[in-house]
C-alpha cells in the first residue's frame, strides 16, 4: 500500500486525532484550574518557563524543586496511552520523563497529573474513537501506569525503523499566558515523517473571523493532502484556505530565541509583515494560507556556546503539515531536514517554512544575501 493511497495510515490517523484532541482537552483544563491561579514561574535550562512548575494546589504551594509540569506531563500520559494501546510495538520519542513525579515528596503533584489523565482518558467516547486504545469510562488507569506511559517516551530516535514523536506542550510561554501552544504529534516511518497532528486549542478556526470559535486540530498525511478540523469535530476543512490581506512572515514570540534582525532584514526586501507567535502553530498557519513564511533563525551564540540542536519533535509534525498544504520547508540552507539522526536534527540550523516553492525560493536567496552583508560588515568592523 503506498502513503498515497486513501487506506495508508487511516489507523494511525484516526489514534493520533484521538490522542491529540484528549490531550489538548487536559492542557485547557490544567490552565482553567491551575495556571491562573499560578505565583511564578521557574525557567528550564534553554530560558523558557516550565509549565505549572509552581502555582497552588488545593491550598498547597508547589516549590520549584518538585518539577512539577503539569501541562506536560499530562498531555504526554494522554497521548502516550493511547498510542501504547494501539500500537503497543512502536516506540516514541518524547520531550518529558517522569522521574521527579516518583518522588515521596512530589506525590500531592503526582496525584493531579494521574486525576487531569485518567480524566482526559474516561471521556466518553466520540465518532473515530475505540475503546481499545484505552478510551472511555471502563478503563483504569493507575498511577504507575501512567507515570509508565510517560517514560515510554524516552526512545533514541534513528534511521530504519518505524517510531512516534510527542511534544505535550509546544511554546510553554504562551500556554501560560493564554496565548498560542501546541500539542503535537507525528508518526516517521524510516526518517520521513509520514504523518503529523498538531492541537491548536486557542488559534481561531476561522481567521477571518476574530470573535469565533476557538480551537484547531490540523492534520496531514503524505500523499493525501492536509487538512484542519474544529477541536469540537463539528467542521472539517482542506488546506490551504485562506489568503489574509498582507503577507506575513511568522517568527518566535521570544527575542532570545530568535535573530531578529536577520529576519527583520529579510522581511524589509521581501515586503513582508512580521507577526510573532509562540509554537507550532506557526506552521498551521503558513499551511492554511494565513501566513506566507515561517522563519525560525537561531539568535547568535555567544561565549563560545554550542548553537542549539533542534529536536526531531519541535518540527516533524509541522513539515508534513506544510508540503500537504502544498507548501515546501527546508533548513535555512535550502537543505532538507534530517528525522533519522536520533532524538536532534543534527546540522539542519534555521527553518524556512513557505506556502509555496517559487516563495520559498525567494526567501532562501534573501537569507544569503542578508547574511552575506552581515559578514562583510563584521569583516570591515574588524581591525
Amino acid at each position: 500500500m503506498s502513503p498515497a493511497s486513501p487506506e495508508a495510515f487511516s489507523v494511525e490517523k484516526g489514534v493520533a486525532i484521538a490522542a491529540v484532541r484528549r490531550a489538548c482537552l487536559a492542557t485547557c483544563t490544567v490552565f482553567n484550574q491551575l495556571v491562573r491561579d499560578r505565583t511564578d514561574t521557574l525557567s528550564k535550562e534553554d530560558e523558557s518557563p516550565v509549565t505549572g512548575i509552581n502555582f497552588r494546589l488545593s491550598g498547597l504551594r508547589v516549590d520549584a524543586d518538585q518539577f512539577g509540569k503539569v501541562g506536560d506531563y499530562t498531555a504526554q500520559a494522554v497521548i502516550n496511552t493511547v498510542l501504547k494501546n494501539a500500537f503497543p510495538k512502536d516506540p516514541i520519542v518524547g520531550e518529558e520523563g517522569a522521574a521527579a513525579l516518583r518522588y515521596e515528596s512530589n506525590a500531592r503533584l503526582r496525584e493531579r497529573v494521574v486525576s487531569l489523565a485518567t480524566n482526559a482518558l474516561q471521556e466518553d467516547l466520540i465518532d473515530g474513537e475505540k475503546s481499545q486504545w484505552g478510551l472511555g469510562s471502563q478503563h483504569k488507569h493507575s498511577s504507575e501506569v501512567l507515570l509508565a506511559a510517560i517514560d515510554e517516551g524516552n526512545d533514541a530516535g534513528g534511521p530504519n525503523k518505524r517510531m512516534w514523536t510527542v511534544d505535550p506542550i509546544d511554546g510553554t510561554k504562551g500556554f501560560l499566558r493564554g496565548g498560542q501552544y501546541a500539542v503535537c504529534l507525528s508518526l516517521i516511518v524510516n526518517s520521513q515523517v509520514v504523518l503529523g497532528v498538531i492541537g491548536c486549542p486557542n488559534l481561531l478556526t476561522n481567521p477571518a473571523n476574530p470573535e469565533g470559535e476557538k480551537g484547531c486540530i490540523f492534520v496531514a498525511v503524505r500523499g493525501q493532502g492536509a487538512f484542519q478540523i474544529a477541536l469540537s469535530g463539528d467542521s472539517v476543512v482542506k488546506l490551504p484556505y485562506f489568503r489574509p490581506e498582507k503577507s506575513y512572515v511568522l517568527q518566535s514570540e521570544e527575542p532570545k530565541h530568535t535573530n531578529l534582525p536577520l529576519i527583520r532584514q529579510v522581511s524589509d526586501e521581501l515586503h513582508l509583515t512580521e507577526w510573532a507567535m509562540d509554537s507550532q502553530a506557526k506552521y498551521c498557519c503558513v499551511a492554511r494560507g494565513e501566513g506566507a513564511v515561517y522563519l525560525r533563525m537561531p539568535a547568535p551564540t555567544t561565549g563560545g556556546k554550542q548553537p542549539y540542536e533542534e529536536k526531531i519533535w519541535d518540527h516533524a509534525p509541522g513539515s508534513v503539515l506544510v508540503e500537504e498544504s502544498g507548501g515546501k520547508i527546508t533548513d535555512s540552507e535550502g537543505a532538507s531536514l534530517q528525522f533519522g539522526l536520533g532524538r536532534g536534527m543534527g546540522e539542519n540550523r534555521g527553518f524556512i517554512a513557505t506556502v509555496d516553492e517559487e516563495l520559498h525560493g525567494r526567501v532562501v536567496s534573501a537569507l544569503e544575501r542578508a547574511q552575506f552583508t552581515k559578514d562583510a560588515n563584521k569583516t570591515m568592523a574588524t581591525p
